[in-house]
């Protein structure tokens, strides 16, 4: 099952498409991006699905967002939860992969 829930234009060509979908047996929420040129039409590797048991946790986090922050100056980089924020070093070491709870498009098999 696939449910549009909307389409938020990106620029000339490409749209940010918003829906409810099904993926291999698992329901959730994908957003991708729609591109319709002369080369391709069809959604992008660009995107990322938040499986359905971990929607409320995003759909609190984007509605903690205040849009008066979104017309302000640069954003400082602020600590996410415990973890600090560090200033990133051209000669550090390879950084760990985060075990994130939302799952991106490339990595799954389509």
């Amino acid at each position: 099952m696939e449910k549009d829930i909307d389409r938020i234009p990106k620029n000339g060509e490409t749209d940010i498409v918003i829906r409810v979908d099904d993926f291999g047996g698992r329901r959730g929420v994908t957003i991708r991006e729609f591109v319709k040129s002369e080369r391709y039409t069809g959604f992008t590797k660009a995107g990322t699905r938040i499986p359905a048991e971990h929607f409320a946790v995003f759909k609190k986090a984007i509605n903690s967002i205040d849009e008066k922050e979104l017309l302000e100056a640069p954003i400082q980089q602020q600590s996410l939860g415990n973890n600090e924020s560090k200033p990133a070093s051209s000669k550090s070491q390879p950084k760990k992969p985060k075990e994130d709870k939302i799952e991106s498009i490339e990595e799954q098999e389509f």
